[in-house]
């Protein structure tokens, strides 16, 4: 008999890696939607990982997505904090270097999708 997949525990819920993994997936369809073309998603290392990452034109864009049922606590943008910016930009400077380039080399931004509840809200170069 087959493995019924991991959950909640609660029929129709999704778990939390499940639910990031349909908003990531919903992020890259609108900016694709916007002109950009996808590289990659979910690129992990030691020090962070990276949702996205996309292309605009000649610009390398890495993509943070962020969801929050309400805006009760201020929001999906807002819950990128700080510690959060340093491990996407760790993480990108080891994709970078293991493509052969460098932020000195390579035209980059950091962008943010921030879902809040059923806005979406494209944040460009939220962050360097």
């Amino acid at each position: 008999m087959a493995a019924l997949p991991a959950g909640t525990g609660s029929p129709g819920k999704l778990s939390r890696q499940q639910s990031g993994a349909a908003y990531e997936q919903r992020a890259r369809r609108w900016l694709e939607s916007k002109g950009l073309r996808f590289i990659a998603a979910n690129m992990r290392t030691r020090g962070g990982e990276i949702d996205l990452i996309m292309a605009e034109g000649a610009v390398t864009v890495f993509v943070e997505v962020r969801y929050r049922h309400s805006a009760a606590f201020g929001g999906a943008a807002a819950s990128v904090t700080r510690h959060k910016q340093q491990k996407v930009l760790q993480a990108a400077r080891v994709w970078l270097a293991s493509h052969n380039g460098s932020f000195d080399t390579v035209d980059c931004r950091f962008d943010v999708i921030a879902f809040t509840g059923s806005h979406v809200e494209w944040l460009k170069n939220a962050f360097a």
